[in-house]
């Protein structure tokens, strides 16, 4: 009788639910967060190609990466194939993180920051706001570009 009894207790047994604490997802910045564009003039301030002076080719905001000229040189090895005829090694730069390489302004690497300016504008007898963002560098306070990229001609009318 008692195995009998055994048996009825292991069928009343019920699964044991395991709990587990959600992963937190990590914390990454935004994409498009680095201030450096094309055509830059950077320092590498870290890595194997430290202290050496480049110009950025590219940028990717996604993974916040910039490709400089000359520099983190990769060997691939290619097939050949109907743009490469020959195939074999090939050396090619790869990019590195954007908070590696610092800008450099008059020689000196600078951070950088954006500085938005509102000025405002007679158009068709009202007044209206227009908004440049420009790009400074904060070791000096000089103005990067003078490109300066408006944020909207047209940002409501003022009322005087």
């Amino acid at each position: 009788m008692e195995n009998n009894e055994k048996i009825e207790n292991l069928d009343k047994k019920e699964p044991k639910v395991v709990v587990r604490k959600q992963k937190r997802p990590k914390k990454t910045k935004k994409p498009g967060a680095t201030k450096l564009r094309r055509g830059d003039m950077v320092k590498i301030i870290a890595g194997k190609d430290l202290n050496h002076e480049g110009k950025i080719l590219s940028v990717d905001r996604e993974k916040n990466r910039v490709v400089v000229e000359g520099f983190n040189i990769v060997t691939k090895h290619r097939k050949p194939n109907r743009t490469n005829q020959t195939g074999g090694i090939i050396k090619i730069e790869a990019p590195i993180h954007a908070s590696n390489v610092m800008y450099l302004h008059k020689g000196q690497p600078t951070r950088l920051g954006y500085k938005v300016e509102e000025t405002t504008v007679e158009v068709d007898g009202k007044t209206k706001r227009k908004v440049v963002k420009q790009r400074y560098a904060k070791s000096t306070g000089e103005i990067i570009d003078d490109s300066g990229k408006s944020k909207g001609e047209v940002r409501g009318t003022v009322k005087r």
